[in-house]
């Protein structure tokens, strides 16, 4: 098997304007995900791109050679060209996986690929958030405890306005009493998705060692597995068997 090509994109805003952000995340929040991923999945050939790169470091050249691809945003979410994100998109229904991470349920590709707002309710005042496996048996929860804790982040409440979760491996407990469907599964074509809630940047939560398994298991489990034919209607294949005549 070849090996897997992840692309781990980042925002790489917060790091620059914000000492505490810098201060957790030296060399971006993107390259602590990415050396996460090499962790677990040393196989893997794992890179970064950032906003600030020319086409977002997502050419064509790259994305067609990209099996999964993890997403950090926040900001700047209106400054991605809408030119990139038909891209992404086309590339996850041709296969391609899409992990996206925490305030990217704000992002255009994970609203245009979920054809919603992905509203929620949220509070900023470093809460414990206990994380619980509710599919124990789903690939991207494995080698985990029945539950996991982080000690401070951004809540992050119901109601969350995404369509139904095909597959809900977790959901977050926050010490204020709010809970949230934090690790959801979709298809679109023949790519997967997966949200997953932790990471907000002022807060060393992509060094824990259990959100690091999770998002190593997701790339994982997002890897092409098919490829989605989409003819538009228009290619005419010769029938598989003869066809009657025309009635005159």
């Amino acid at each position: 098997m070849s090996p897997l090509h992840v692309v781990v994109w980042g925002e790489n805003v917060h790091e620059h304007r914000n000492p505490a952000v810098a201060a957790i995340y030296p060399q971006g929040m993107h390259q602590a995900v990415a050396a996460g991923i090499r962790e677990h999945l040393p196989g893997a050939d794992v890179t970064t791109a950032t906003l600030q790169e020319p086409e977002h470091g997502l050419t064509v050249p790259r994305l067609d050679a990209t099996d999964v691809l993890v997403w950090w945003g926040h900001l700047a979410h209106q400054e991605v060209h809408d030119e990139i994100v038909h891209r992404v998109w086309m590339r996850l229904l041709a296969g391609m996986g899409l992990i996206v991470l925490h305030s990217g349920h704000f992002s255009k590709i994970f609203q245009r690929a979920l054809g919603t707002r992905c509203g929620l309710r949220w509070r900023d005042c470093g809460e414990r958030e206990r994380i619980w496996v509710c599919h124990p048996g789903h690939p991207i929860a494995a080698g985990l405890p029945p539950h996991f804790e982080l000690p401070r982040e951004e809540m992050y409440g119901e109601p969350f306005g995404i369509p139904e979760p095909e597959e809900q491996v977790f959901i977050s407990w926050f010490e204020g009493g709010d809970v949230f469907r934090s690790g959801c599964c979709w298809h679109r074509g023949a790519g997967r998705i997966f949200y997953f809630r932790p990471g907000h940047e002022t807060f060393p939560t992509y060094h824990d060692p259990n959100v690091r398994r999770v998002i190593a298991n997701a790339v994982a489990w997002a890897r092409p597995r098919g490829i989605w034919a989409d003819h538009g209607g228009v290619h005419e294949p010769a029938p598989l068997e003869p066809l009657r005549p025309t009635p005159a």
